[in-house]
């Protein structure tokens, strides 16, 4: 596995391992490699002969008030994670690398898609994650790229970039890694204490009891208010709990739902800060959770 810091080292390390005639993935993260990382890269693997991992914590996603200079960093930490799970390149550029002196030019999906959920608190949020998803994707040059389900919001957002400006990638989500006790895995994680974690496992919960009562007989057992309110309910129960948001929509478009239909799928997601540590989860209704 290699190192690389610059658009010229990748370049040239890509054409020494034949990339002309291989199949390439693409995992972009923001380092601090955890279990969900290292499943995103696997899927690469199995599905490509190159794999590289993109390590790079984007300025331009994050608001005056959050957490860029405290977002954990650890490089050596992030390619022996990267090495073990099979990827071939690391790209850990440094900001200036990536934008370059004067650079003005962004990429932005707009309309409601952008500014709801997580949008709707972090504005600037998705023009940070598509412009500099674009410019990895021009820089790499990936067959395939490969983003958790657990950003779902992210994931449909990447989708409509790559499909509105014809970008040769095809995109590959994949399910939600969790701890043992339910929490999806985070690289913020480690800023809860002992009682905030305990306390944000009724994330998990609250979308289980979700899915429990869809799967349920009563007569609204699709509705998107009384589902919201399952949820609702076993998150508020944590005095520690500060909630965002809690939605049931539409898989494809975010679109707000009354109730899902026979044969449809619907998310459920949510955001709740503990403390300063903002979490997201969801799950799909309807359907196989987390395709």
């Amino acid at each position: 596995m290699k190192l690389v810091t610059t658009i010229a080292q990748l370049r040239q390390e890509l054409k020494a391992l034949g990339r002309k005639d291989k199949t390439l993935g693409l995992v972009p993260t923001m380092g601090y490699l955890h279990e969900g990382h290292q499943s995103l890269i696997r899927k690469a693997k199995e599905q490509n002969d190159l794999v590289v991992v993109s390590d790079f914590v984007n300025p331009t996603q994050f608001g005056s008030n959050e957490d860029y200079d405290k977002y954990p960093r650890d490089i050596d930490r992030d390619c022996k994670a990267a090495e073990e799970a099979g990827a071939d390149i690391v790209f850990h550029p440094d900001a200036s690398e990536i934008y370059v002196p004067g650079a003005s030019t962004e990429v932005e999906v707009k309309g409601e898609t952008t500014h709801k959920l997580c949008g709707a608190s972090r504005p600037i949020h998705f023009k940070g994650v598509t412009t500099i998803v674009c410019t990895l994707f021009h820089i790499v040059q990936p067959d395939r790229a490969y983003f958790g389900q657990k950003d779902a919001q992210q994931v449909v957002v990447v989708k409509k970039m790559v499909r509105d400006l014809h970008i040769p990638v095809k995109i590959v989500p994949c399910p939600i890694v969790r701890e043992a006790d339910g929490l999806a895995k985070s690289s913020r994680n480690i800023y809860l204490t002992p009682e905030q974690h305990q306390q944000a496992l009724s994330l998990s919960r609250g979308l289980q009891k979700a899915r429990d009562f869809f799967a349920g007989s009563t007569a609204d057992h699709t509705s998107a208010e009384k589902l919201k309110k399952v949820i609702r309910q076993e998150i508020s129960a944590q005095p520690l709990s500060d909630i965002e948001y809690v939605e049931v929509v539409d898989t494809d478009t975010l679109d707000k739902i009354e109730k899902i239909e026979p044969g449809k799928r619907a998310l459920a997601a949510v955001a709740v800060r503990f403390g300063s540590t903002r979490l997201i989860d969801n799950t799909i209704l309807g359907g196989k959770e987390n395709v």
